[in-house]
């Protein structure tokens, strides 16, 4: 089957290179990578966004990324990406009649706008996934100030595919305030790279306090705040806090200023460390030496971070939340908080740290959750079945690989 992935702002070439690449990036890199694994041919178009780059690269993992011209050779903003869906989409529908995907699947609202716009006027299925959606994040601090007509093409998306995917349970009902008919929905939550974030490995130094890590972009909805107040009440207790871009540094950035001005303030400014961003290849580990992955945000549509943690056999705390709610099994793989709430953070952290069978039965039973449900194999298995139901006819090839996991299964949830 011939795949067309629709990743207009985030190139899965940029998940390679680690530190500064998005969740959307590794998402499509290794959704990509599953599906090309079970025998598909797959091309992933995003924009160019540098000169040097060839029209197509052919990944090692065995698909290929095109590189669509439209606007600028050279990164522009997402919130700034809207003027160049037009060129984008009409490389699309000269593409496709020249090469007919046999299915479309467009990740996050400007990627949709030109999938659904190509794709009907060559008369081909498409499948869309939000990634985040505007409804949400505009409740919540912090949020980007996005083009205003992002909702309405959220709505159009949402109604013109055949199918759509939604991360979370709790995207489900956003999808269906603006009107995406609860038939056409199906759950299909991110993955986890197994062989990298796994229960065995280095672990990270550190001294004899213990130690909390956090995990995301430097922005107020991440609820790093959260945490930091709540080390007031956690002596002995250090926070490590990953995320940030290259260009730059931490010194200069607003919400670091603004976590250390509050820390300080506490008087718990020496135990807060920013590491800035990090390599993926470097990140197990780093959770490894944690007591718990702490994850406070406001809202969040994935729980990556929380699958990474709980891959490696770490406890997670984390806030009731979106993607959270689905992903953490309360008092089974970690404990769950309201979010914005340092005294109930402060309680659950104790827990961890101070009853020791729950920690490693946290750590033992987050790592087969993400065994059994959240590998790539099984989300790429559960993403063809939504193709399926979209209408596409889905041969069932000889993977690439040597075999299919035997905990590949129905896991598709549907909404209907």
């Amino acid at each position: 089957m011939r795949i067309a992935v629709v990743s207009e702002h985030a190139s899965p070439l940029a998940a390679r290179g680690g530190a500064d690449a998005g969740g959307q990036h590794v998402h499509v890199a290794e959704l990509a990578t599953a599906l090309s694994g079970l025998g598909h041919e797959v091309e992933v178009f995003t924009r160019r966004d540098a000169g040097d780059l060839p029209e197509r690269v052919r990944t090692p993992e065995g698909y290929d990324v095109v590189h669509v011209p439209a606007g600028p050779a050279a990164p522009v903003p997402r919130t700034e990406a809207l003027p160049h869906v037009g060129d984008f989409t009409r490389f699309l529908v000269d593409r496709w009649k020249e090469q007919r995907p046999d299915v479309v699947h467009s990740h996050f609202w400007t990627s949709g706008l030109a999938a659904v716009l190509a794709a009907h006027e060559v008369g081909l299925p498409v499948v869309h996934t939000s990634h985040a959606l505007s409804a949400v994040e505009r409740r919540h601090p912090g949020a980007l100030a996005d083009a205003a007509e992002r909702p309405g093409a959220e709505r159009l998306v949402g109604r013109r595919a055949d199918r759509v995917i939604a991360t979370c349970t709790d995207e489900v009902f956003e999808l269906m305030r603006f009107g995406v008919p609860r038939s056409s929905i199906s759950i299909v939550p991110w993955g986890v790279d197994t062989d990298l974030f796994a229960p065995v490995g280095p672990s990270a130094q550190r001294g004899e306090s213990h130690r909390l890590v956090a995990v995301g972009e430097l922005a107020p909805h991440r609820g790093f705040d959260t945490i930091v107040h709540a080390l007031r009440a956690l002596p002995d207790t250090e926070l490590v806090i990953v995320g940030g871009s290259r260009e730059g540094g931490l010194d200069s950035h607003p919400e670091v200023a603004r976590l250390l001005r509050g820390a300080t303030a506490l008087g718990v400014a020496r135990r807060v460390r920013f590491t800035g961003p990090m390599e993926r290849d470097e990140l197990p580990a780093l959770l490894r030496s944690a007591d718990a992955v702490v994850c406070t945000p406001s809202y969040e549509p994935s729980g990556v971070v929380a699958l990474e943690a709980m891959a490696c056999a770490v406890p997670v705390v984390a806030s009731d939340v979106g993607g959270l709610t689905d992903v953490v099994v309360h008092g089974v793989t970690g404990l769950h908080v309201p979010p914005r709430d340092p005294e109930a953070l402060v309680r659950a952290v104790r827990v961890v740290q101070t009853d020791r069978a729950r920690h490693e039965g946290f750590g033992l039973a987050g790592c087969d959750r993400v065994q059994a449900c959240y590998t790539w194999d099984r989300v790429a298995a559960d993403v063809l079945r939504v193709y399926a139901r979209a209408g596409v006819p889905v041969p069932t090839p000889e993977p690439v690989q040597d075999q299919v996991p035997d905990s590949a299964h129905d896991g598709v949830v549907s909404a209907g």
